[in-house]
This record gives C-alpha cells, sequence and structure tokens, in this order.
C-alpha cells in the first residue's frame, strides 16, 4: 500500500499496488510527452539556426570573393593609367592581357560561386536530410507513443477491471466473513482464522515448502501454556535453518470485552522460549481500524525480539520474507552445527571413557571383593583346620594319658578301694590253682 497526499487539499489517501502503478503511469506519459515537445521544439530551433549560419557564411565567402576582384582591378586599372602614351601598342596588348585575365578571374568567380552554391546547397540538403530522417524518428517515436498510449490505456482499463473485480470480490468475501462471524460463537472465530492460515500454507506447500514443517502446537510445558502453529523449515541435509511461532487471535464484532494485540505479546514471547522458536508472529484481525496495523507488516521487535504483527494477507508474504533472510545463514548453520557435531563427537568419546573407566572401576570393585572374601574364607579354612589340629593333637594327648592309664591299670588298683571285689579276685584264683 501507498501514501499519497493531494497537492491541492493536502488529503493523504492510500491505494494499492495497481493503483499506484497507473496513476505512476500517467504521470511518466505525461512527462514523456513534454520532453518530447521540448526537444521537437529544440531541433527545429537548431534547423533554423544552421541554416542561418550556413547562409552567413556563403554571403560572407561571396562578399569576400567580389571584394578581392574589385580589388584586382583597381590594381589592374592604376596599372594602365602609369603606362605611357607612348606605348599605346603595349598598352592595348597589355589591356587585352589584363581584360583576358579579368575575363578569367570573373570566369573563375562564377565558378567559384558555383562551387559554393553547390557546397551549400549540398549542405542544405545533408541538413535537410538530417531534419527529414530526425522528422521521421520523431513520427516514429509518436507512432511508438500512440501505441504505448493505447497499451497503456488497455492496461489501465484492464488493470481497473481487475480492481473493481477483486473489489467485489473482497467485499463479498468482507460481507460473508462478518455475516460468519456474526453466527459464530468465539472459538468457532478463531478456529477458522487457523484453518484459513493452514489452507493457505498447504496451497503452496508441495513447490515452495517441500522440506518445511508446519503444525499445530500440541505439546503443553510446566506452565500449561501453548502457541498455535509452529512452523520450521531445513535445507536437503536436514539442517533447520529458521523456526516460527504463531499465534492467531480474532474476535467478532459484537464481542463486549475488545482485546489489543499488545495483550498478546507477552504470552506468545514466553511460548516462543518455550518450544525453541527463533521467531514469534501474530496473525491478528483485532483492532481492525488501527492504521498500524493495517499498512502491513508491522514490527515489534522494540517490545519483544524478533515478534511481528501481520494481517491474514500477510501471513505467506511474511514466512517466504523470514525464510529468504535465513537462507543466508545456512552456511554458517551448516559450520556451526559440524562444531556442534565435532564436539559432541569429543564429549562422546570422553562419555565412553569415562564409560569404560567407572565400568572398569566397578568390575575391579567386585572382584577385589570376591578375593577378599575368598581369601577371607581361606583364613578361615586355615583358622578352622588349625582349630582341628589343636583339637586333634589335644585328643592325641588325651589318648597318650588314656593308654598310659590303662597301661597302669591292675587288679590291685581296682579291688584296693573295693573288698569285695578283692575277695571275688581271690576265691576265683585260689579255685584256678586248685
Amino acid at each position: 500500500m501507498h501514501e499519497i497526499k493531494c497537492p491541492k487539499c493536502g488529503e493523504i489517501f492510500t491505494v494499492d499496488e495497481s493503483g499506484y502503478a497507473a496513476i505512476s503511469a500517467q504521470v511518466r506519459d505525461e512527462e514523456f510527452h513534454k520532453a518530447l515537445h521540448e526537444r521537437m521544439e529544440q531541433l527545429e530551433k537548431e534547423k533554423q539556426n544552421e541554416l542561418q549560419l550556413i547562409t552567413g557564411k556563403a554571403e560572407i565567402i561571396k562578399a569576400q570573393s567580389e571584394a578581392e576582384l574589385n580589388r584586382q582591378i583597381a590594381e589592374l586599372k592604376a596599372k594602365i593609367i602609369s603606362v605611357g602614351k607612348d606605348k599605346e601598342l603595349e598598352k592595348a596588348q597589355s589591356l587585352a592581357h589584363l581584360q583576358q585575365e579579368i575575363e578569367q578571374l570573373k570566369s573563375q568567380i562564377a565558378t567559384n560561386d558555383k562551387d559554393k552554391q553547390l557546397a551549400v546547397t549540398a549542405a542544405v540538403n545533408a541538413k535537410n536530410d538530417e531534419l527529414i530522417a530526425k522528422d521521421k524518428k520523431i513520427a516514429e517515436l509518436s507512432f511508438k507513443i500512440q501505441e504505448v498510449q493505447k497499451d497503456s490505456q488497455l492496461q489501465q482499463q484492464s488493470l481497473k477491471e481487475n480492481y473493481e473485480n477483486q473489489l467485489k470480490a473482497k467485499n463479498v468475501t468482507i460481507d460473508f466473513y462478518k455475516d460468519l462471524k456474526a453466527k459464530m460463537s468465539t472459538k468457532m472465530v478463531g478456529e477458522t482464522l487457523e484453518q484459513h492460515c493452514e489452507i493457505e500454507f498447504n496451497k503452496l506447500r508441495a513447490t515452495g515448502f517441500q522440506n518445511a514443517y508446519f503444525e499445530k502446537d500440541n505439546e503443553s510445558r510446566k506452565t500449561g501454556s501453548k502457541g498455535d502453529y509452529i512452523f520450521k523449515d531445513f535445507t536437503d541435509d536436514k539442517i533447520e535453518y529458521i523456526s516460527i511461532m504463531f499465534e492467531m487471535k480474532n474476535e467478532t464484532d459484537s464481542t463486549s470485552t475488545k482485546h489489543k494485540n499488545e495483550d498478546f505479546f507477552k504470552e506468545l514471547d514466553k511460548d516462543r522460549n518455550e518450544k525453541g522458536c527463533e521467531y514469534a508472529v501474530l496473525v491478528s484481525l483485532l483492532e481492525a481500524d488501527n492504521e498500524l496495523y493495517n499498512t502491513g507488516i508491522v514490527d515489534v521487535s522494540y517490545r519483544y525480539p524478533k515478534m511481528y504483527v501481520i494481517r491474514p494477507q500477510f501471513f505467506i508474504p511474511l514466512i517466504t520474507l523470514l525464510r529468504n533472510a535465513a537462507l543466508n545463514s545456512v552456511q554458517y548453520r551448516r559450520q556451526v552445527m559440524e562444531y556442534k557435531n565435532q564436539n559432541i563427537d569429543i564429549s562422546h568419546f570422553e562419555d565412553d571413557m569415562n564409560e569404560f573407566k567407572n565400568k572398569f572401576s566397578y568390575n575391579y570393585q567386585l572382584a577385589s571383593k570376591k578375593f577378599q572374601a575368598a581369601i577371607k574364607e581361606i583364613d578361615d579354612a586355615i583358622d578352622s583346620l588349625q582349630k582341628t589340629k589343636t583339637d586333634l593333637l589335644n585328643s592325641e594327648n588325651n589318648l597318650r594319658l588314656a593308654n598310659n592309664k590303662a597301661q597302669d591299670l591292675s587288679i590291685k588298683r581296682l579291688t584296693r578301694h573295693n573288698p569285695t571285689m578283692a575277695q571275688k579276685f581271690a576265691e576265683l584264683k585260689a579255685n584256678s590253682e586248685d
């Protein structure tokens, strides 16, 4: 859209691209005609000046020739007068000779005049030819101008008709949406704007956004907030070079509480940061009478970084503009990815090495614990065997003492404190002797 100020009343009004182009074409045509007319007058003046200059030069040359002839004749007459009467014959001869020279000079002068006249005529004819060529060229240019004017008029007529048709179609669309908005709930109004943007994007997805991602934001983070749509685009080697968080806002004319666009800036910036998007865009039909938002793409980066507010008709142009600008940074993003991958490889190597060290340390600790347990079991077994050895040695000693006691055992000792048994053994011994 372009703003034009009326030179008479000073009123500023806005026209679209087609109207501005038509006005510019009219101004250019009027200036071209004016410049052409001035150029034709200048060429005509140059023609008259050159003719006057050539005529003046011819007259000057002719006057100079006549003056020279008169001078020579005067000199000859002076010579004739100086000749004496006694030389009449010589005088007559000289006079005849001089007369002959005079005739020759006159003939020469006439020849020179003819040559000069021919030269002047040739110069005039050449100039006329040049002027005729210029006139012919001017006529051709005038014919072309007429054709251009006709084409311009036809084009203006076509643009005017096209503009009127588009205006009628837009008026019909506006009336339709006004009626639709009057019939729909607030939720349906918002969903209609989202569907409009999604349909506009899907029209160009197959041709202009083959590697792009454009889907609804259905993932709520810890704050419970989310945007409407997320746009991301990738290179052929899967490098993300642009991401945009979209928020669509609309409301019916009958809504009691009218919202402003700036009411949603803070929430949109928070959603953009939570989802890691580079840009934030509010597609809004709020504040329909606000000239700031009706002029085109509004940059509100003075409030929040890389944030824009647009009307729905600028949805695709803004995506294209931001994407084309971001394409220039793909090479640097690719280098950053390479550096990140290198750092990731180094970190992976360090992680693998640390993991190996941790696992080796863990296995060493397990093996060490089992080794210590085995040594402890061996020590316990040795202690047990040593105890068993000691017990066996003690048993052997007890058996030796028992054996010694058994060797010392006799009937006399057995019956020493038992008279009954002593008597029995005595009787048994007496019987054995009988």
